[in-house]
């Protein structure tokens, strides 16, 4: 399909179906990751850390990790979107269904087709719950609402993935190599995907 073929979804109708569509995916992507073994991106490394701790299921804690950090926009004066409220809910939800129908990966080469899938099911769901403009995820508007503080937004994110990344590891989250090819392939695989599904 060639860009000039990608349909702009611009009708409420198409706008939910993208955001629901891109939190469905982004929960997938979760599920791969994590069932890969290989090593989590350092929000999920935080989660299934605590998750393991606290004896919940990963989904849950992501729903009530998201609950809480929205707590934190209020002094940062963000106001959260349909999409916002959703992405608490379901992304949680969908990474729980996910990880409840994969198959566990006993091979290595399922481990990293696992892996491959998971970065590609991220990337394209930003894309399209991006592009849904219905609200940032409440991760995003914490580092945003930071930035207008005047905090660069790429230390403030910096900064809160590598804390989350450590204090999750210490939980006992899985760091591996997983989570090096994840933070160098989400940034450019995403642009990729921007390419042919634009944001407005």
């Amino acid at each position: 399909m060639s860009e000039a073929t990608v349909p702009q979804l611009g009708s409420l109708p198409s706008r939910l179906v993208r955001l629901y569509g891109g939190l469905a995916l982004y929960g997938l992507g979760i599920g791969l990751q994590v069932s890969s073994g290989l090593g989590n991106d350092p929000w999920d490394t935080f989660h299934q850390g605590l998750a393991g701790r606290l004896g919940l299921s990963i989904g849950t804690v992501i729903i009530g990790v998201g609950a809480l950090v929205m707590l934190l926009w209020i002094p940062l004066r963000q106001r959260p979107g349909v999409g916002t409220i959703s992405n608490v809910i379901f992304v949680g939800l969908f990474a729980d269904a996910a990880l409840f129908v994969l198959p566990a990966s006993g091979h290595w080469a399922l481990s990293w087709l696992y892996l491959g899938l998971a970065i590609v099911s991220i990337a394209l769901a930003t894309v399209l719950y991006i592009g849904a403009g219905m609200g940032p995820g409440p991760r995003d508007g914490l580092m945003t609402g930071l930035a207008r503080m005047g905090l660069s937004l790429r230390l403030g994110r910096f900064l809160i993935e590598i804390a989350v990344l450590a204090v999750g590891w210490l939980l006992g989250g899985t760091v591996g190599i997983g989570t090096l090819v994840f933070a160098l392939a989400i940034g450019p695989l995403t642009q990729l995907f921007a390419r042919r599904f634009p944001l407005t």
